[in-house]
């Protein structure tokens, strides 16, 4: 896949992207995501849920649970969170390989992790502005 960069100028418009890209997804698929505090990470997801079958509203950032994990769509989604995880041993703990195997794995603050699945998608989302985020999607 080639680098695809998609400007948005609202909350609803960021979700739009994920919702579809969710119809490109399969069982397996990995998706890393990178950006600022701020920058739309979760709206991100709450749109991929929204195109997975999953209400959006269900969608909550997982910084605390550090995994959310939402049924009842066409695949399940796997929202991780790994702003608090500071030990490289903790990413053991979670599992994320075998996690990835049943649903799509959707991964905040992917920068942490100490190497990127192979196969997985890189979504970049930057602040471009006001309300506008820069979104860029492209393989590892």
């Amino acid at each position: 896949m080639a680098t695809r960069t998609v400007t948005t100028t609202s909350e609803d418009e960021t979700a739009a992207v994920g919702r579809d890209l969710a119809a490109t997804l399969s069982a397996g698929d990995v998706l890393l995501l990178h950006g600022d505090l701020g920058a739309g990470k979760t709206a991100f997801v709450r749109g991929l849920a929204e195109g997975l079958g999953v209400p959006r509203d269900e969608v909550s950032s997982p910084t605390f649970t550090l995994i959310q994990e939402y049924r009842g769509g066409r695949l399940t989604l796997f929202h991780v969170d790994l702003y608090r995880i500071e030990d490289p041993r903790e990413f053991d703990e979670l599992g994320l390989d075998e996690i990835a195997e049943d649903g799509v794995l959707a991964v905040e603050w992917a920068e942490r992790l100490p190497a990127p699945p192979p196969h997985a998608v890189r979504i970049s989302i930057e602040h471009a502005g006001e309300a506008k985020r820069r979104i860029s999607i492209s393989n590892c």
